[in-house]
C-alpha cells in the first residue's frame, strides 16, 4: 500500500463542490488510474483543451485533493501531478446539518452515479472488443437482503476489505513489473435500504 492516505474523508461543503465538477471527477477518476499525469495527458483523456484542464487541477489542487507529484521527465517545463490520497470518502453524516450541505452531498452523489453508469454503459457498448475472458469475468447482478442497518454495514466493511485486498495485490503486481492481462477493473456496489 502507499504511504499515502488511504480514504481522504471529505466533510467541507468547499472541497465537496469542488470535487462535484463533472470534468474535475473525470481528471481525479484518470488521476487515479494513471497515478501521475501532466495537464497535456489528462487533457487527451477527457478531450478538452490543457488551458481548461491546468484550470480544473489547480482547483483540486487548492482543495488538497491532489498535488504536484515529482517530475517523470526531463522536460521542465512539464508539471506532474498525482492525486494526494489513495481515495476519497463522501459520508451523508458529515453533511446532513444544514439544507446547503444536504443538497450539495445529493447532487454530487446523483453526478458520481451518472459518471459511473456511463462507465458501464461504455463497457456495454464495447463488451465486444473486450473478448471471451474478460466478457466471462465481468458481471452485474442485483441481490435483494433482509437486513438491519448494523448488519448492512457490517456488509459494506467486509466487502470494503475484500476489494482493498485485490486493490493492494494489483499495486504490488504493477510495481513489481507483473502487468500482463492486467486491465483497470471498476467495482460499483450501491447498497441502500428501499420498500415495495
Amino acid at each position: 500500500m502507499s504511504s499515502k492516505e488511504r480514504d481522504r474523508r471529505i466533510t467541507d461543503l468547499g472541497t465537496l463542490k469542488a470535487l462535484a465538477h463533472p470534468l474535475r471527477m473525470q481528471l481525479m477518476r484518470g488521476l487515479t488510474i494513471a497515478r501521475v499525469a501532466t495537464a497535456s495527458q489528462l487533457a487527451e483523456q477527457v478531450d478538452e483543451a490543457v488551458s481548461l484542464v491546468s484550470y480544473h487541477l489547480r482547483k483540486l489542487a487548492e482543495h488538497g485533493l491532489i498535488e504536484e507529484a515529482p517530475a517523470q521527465s526531463a522536460d521542465g517545463r512539464e508539471r506532474w501531478w498525482q492525486p494526494a490520497s489513495d481515495g476519497v470518502t463522501v459520508r451523508d453524516e458529515d453533511f446532513r446539518d444544514a439544507p446547503e450541505k444536504a443538497a450539495a452531498h445529493t447532487a454530487a452523489s446523483r453526478l458520481f452515479f451518472e459518471q459511473r453508469a456511463d462507465m458501464y454503459r461504455r463497457f456495454l457498448d464495447e463488451r465486444t472488443h473486450w473478448g471471451e475472458q474478460w466478457n466471462a469475468a465481468a458481471q452485474s447482478s442485483e441481490s435483494s437482503l433482509r437486513l438491519t442497518a448494523d448488519e448492512l454495514t457490517e456488509l459494506n466493511r467486509e466487502m470494503l476489505a475484500l476489494l482493498r485486498r485485490y486493490e493492494d495485490q494489483g499495486r504490488a503486481a504493477d510495481a513489481a513489473g507483473d502487468t500482463e492481462g492486467r486491465e483497470n477493473v471498476a467495482v460499483h456496489t450501491y447498497a441502500f435500504p428501499f420498500r415495495v
